[in-house]
């Protein structure tokens, strides 16, 4: 991500973050990282992990696309890139995301705001995907929903794979 962005970043989960009343102590213990990392953050340095912003939202209880909304740039590692395309402002409220995983990439995701469901068309390649234990096959053009407030995974085999996501916030304390 470059600098621009993580200091957007930094300054949007740092007002998020003071709104709710966390002390950067409570939200680090809580999301599982030291504070000196979500300090950095804050600050604009650092090089967040995917993992670390959606740990970051589930525990300030705002949708991944509240928290990144602000960055224009797509976010990416280990060979996923992830883009909010939009977000809806009604209730439930429904984030819209692009997405491309790199051949031989797995991604495994953790389970969202309680309620959530993810929904992938694969616009290109092959893909695995679905909440552990119950993972399908995609080809272009098919559609997946599934319950995304438990572990999931995305995996490709030997080519890019490019999909359309989408997750509604239905349940209990999502708020957009």
């Amino acid at each position: 991500m470059d600098k621009l962005s993580l200091g957007t970043l930094g300054q949007h989960l740092q007002t998020l973050r003071l709104a709710q009343g966390w002390s950067l102590s409570q939200l680090a213990a809580a999301a599982g990282i030291a504070k000196s990392n979500l300090s950095r953050l804050e600050q604009g340095n650092g090089n967040p992990t995917l993992d670390t912003i959606w740990r970051l939202a589930v525990q300030l209880n705002v949708p991944f696309g509240t928290l990144v909304a602000p960055i224009r740039v797509p976010l990416g590692e280990d060979g996923v890139e992830v883009r909010l395309l939009d977000q809806g402002k009604d209730t439930p409220q429904v984030d819209a995301y692009w997405m491309r995983c790199a051949p031989h990439t797995v991604r495994h995701a953790e389970a969202h705001t309680p309620g959530a469901r993810e929904s992938l068309t694969l616009i290109s390649g092959r893909l695995e995907a679905g909440p552990e234990g119950a993972i399908e096959t995609l080809s272009a053009g098919d559609t997946l929903t599934f319950p995304a407030d438990r572990p999931h995974l995305y995996r490709t085999q030997d080519a890019w794979a490019t999909l359309l996501l989408t997750i509604v916030y239905t349940g209990q304390g999502d708020t957009p």
